[in-house]
């Protein structure tokens, strides 16, 4: 079991921040109103700020900003609906969104938590904006680098050959095409069937590559969320949208910008068997960023459900939340 976090506490403060180019981005604060300020970047894409982050923060210590991503969970409209563009939905919108919202909220400095998608997130509004940040707790570290997205649609099957056979034939990529590029072709079809069909296919090799190697995988999709065909398709949509732009960052851009945090106090925490995101980008940035503190948890993969992962982060955020 993971270990125990703090007592959840109801948000105190929500709203939905308008910005500006036709998306409301639900936003809710917890915790206490004098407390230090902390906001939380939620992976996926599209899984949405669930109430389970909220227990790593001491309510007493931490003013918690929890959101949704542009068109997830809460905010509007939602990219479930096939009719709603993903044009403004990029890295560079999300890292304004947040800024708008530090704004909002008028708070000075926050410590940025987050994980995975939220990992490569949380580190592109750092270096571009380092003087709003005060700490950063990431976990499961991703950059969402070309190679990191050509790993996690391909190279990862050689762990998983038959599902990810089954996960590439299900594509029909066409000669030549990446496979990220296919299912993103088919989320797009005029048919809802296929549109449909996609998305569980999609996410049923999400289910795959978080789980350790030689972990049996369920006859239908484990993962409670994805009961929800609009959950299903709001992460297939966000996650090929995201991946096959490679986050519309420069290669290598986050490993390259962590030189210049030196000033900012960082906790790397990744999973040593986590084939998701395996432990390289996360080394890699700890290399180049000064001060930076690099945990690898044995034994543990993607995600915080391994008590020594949820452990270490709270640990951190502990620590951080001390005068």
């Amino acid at each position: 079991m993971a270990r125990m976090t703090h007592p959840e506490t109801a948000p105190y403060d929500h709203g939905m921040l308008d910005t500006g180019d036709g998306d409301l981005v639900y936003w809710e604060v917890c915790g206490n109103p004098e407390g230090k300020p902390a906001v939380v970047v939620h992976g996926g894409p599209g899984s949405g700020a669930t109430p389970s982050w909220r227990r790593y923060f001491d309510p007493a210590r931490y003013r918690v900003v929890l959101f949704d991503q542009r068109g997830c969970g809460r905010s509007t409209p939602p990219v479930s609906d096939a009719s709603t563009s993903l044009a403004a939905n990029t890295t560079h919108h999300l890292i304004a969104d947040m800024e708008r919202l530090r704004e909002h909220l008028s708070i000075d400095k926050w410590l940025v938590f987050g994980g995975s998608w939220g990992a490569t997130l949380g580190l592109a509004y750092t270096q571009a904006h380092p003087e709003r940040v005060s700490e950063v707790v990431l976990v499961s570290v991703a950059t969402t680098t070309r190679a990191e997205v050509e790993w996690v649609t391909e190279g990862v099957g050689v762990h998983f050959p038959e599902a990810w056979a089954a996960y590439r034939a299900a594509g029909r990529p066409r000669a030549g095409e990446r496979v990220v590029d296919a299912y993103a072709r088919l989320l797009a079809d005029p048919d809802p069937a296929v549109r449909e069909r996609a998305a569980y296919d999609w996410c049923r090799w999400e289910e795959t590559h978080v789980r350790p190697p030689g972990a049996q995988l369920p006859d239908d999709l484990g993962d409670s969320r994805y009961a929800d065909p609009g959950v299903r398709m709001t992460i297939a949509r966000l996650v090929t949208h995201y991946w096959r732009h490679a986050a519309w960052l420069g290669e290598n851009q986050l490993r390259d910008g962590a030189a210049q945090l030196g000033a900012i106090p960082g906790v790397l925490i990744t999973g040593e068997q986590d084939v998701s995101s395996p432990p390289d980008p996360a080394r890699a940035l700890a290399a180049n960023w000064p001060g930076c503190e690099l945990l690898v948890i044995e034994r543990a993969r993607h995600g915080l459900g391994h008590p020594g992962m949820s452990g270490a982060a709270q640990a951190a955020l502990d620590r951080f939340a001390r005068p």
